[in-house]
């Protein structure tokens, strides 16, 4: 086999992209085989990737997760522990918009595309009778774009992920004001592992779940991530999360 390419979903701080390259180099030495990382720049090339069938491992956002699971017959292996996909509504903090519903049409919508976090965000803006017909959607390369677009004016509302908005300098998030924060709980990201590399799931999950020992060092590769550990994930809470997005979506 040709050594597996893995990749991430590209919505994490750029602050964890070293974080990433540590991770792989500790799974490579955990696994005892190669892993060549390949991080995209944005999810249109990725898709693009995972298209072309170049993907093998992917830890991926729940919305991407339901089209690998289904489309391409990845298998879901572990999932970070007590890290959901909230969302989170903001405006400037000097806005006089107090809440959802003070929003109008022809309301301007910052918003990066990460599709999870965009579907959880419109759905939060539906009691303003807010939809893709009557908002003005404003397209940014991250998070941190986002907040910019709220700061100087040239978006209204802003879509962010919880622990991207949380991991906003203090300076930002000072110029922010959260309207909404979703609490679905259960979508959240997920680590997959795709047809070719079927035998490595096992080997997989017992090398994630070894981070969760406090205090070793295959805990504090954690660090560079954001993430407090790992848990097992089952076919059917992979498909029970599937469900509940489509019928979100619907």
């Amino acid at each position: 086999m040709s050594v597996p390419l893995l990749t991430v979903s590209p919505d994490f701080p750029n602050d964890h992209i070293a974080g990433w390259f540590v991770f792989n180099t500790w799974l490579q030495k955990r696994l005892g085989q190669r892993v060549h990382l390949e991080l995209y720049p944005d999810f249109q090339s990725q898709r693009e990737a995972i298209g072309r069938g170049e993907i093998d491992l992917i830890y991926c956002n729940p919305f991407d997760a339901a089209a690998l699971v289904r489309e391409h017959g990845f298998q879901a292996v572990a999932a970070p522990l007590a890290t959901p996909d909230e969302a989170v509504v903001a405006v400037a903090a000097a806005s006089a918009v107090q809440c959802v519903e003070d929003l109008q049409p022809g309301t301007r919508v910052a918003m990066t595309a990460d599709p999870d976090v965009n579907m959880v965000g419109k759905i939060m803006l539906e009691p303003a009778d807010l939809d893709v017909a009557n908002t003005v959607p404003v397209p940014c390369a991250s998070y941190v774009l986002v907040a910019k677009r709220l700061m100087r004016g040239e978006a209204d509302v802003g879509f962010f992920l919880k622990d991207a908005f949380e991991a906003l300098s203090p300076v930002i998030r000072k110029e922010l004001r959260p309207l909404v924060i979703s609490e679905i709980s259960v979508i959240r990201h997920v680590f997959l592992v795709g047809p070719r590399c079927r035998e490595m799931a096992e080997p997989l999950l017992q090398a994630l779940l070894s981070m969760n020992v406090p205090d070793s060092a295959d805990h504090r590769v954690l660090e560079g991530l954001a993430l407090r550990g790992w848990e097992a994930t089952q076919a059917e809470d992979t498909e029970f999360m599937i469900d509940l997005m489509d019928t979100l979506l619907d």
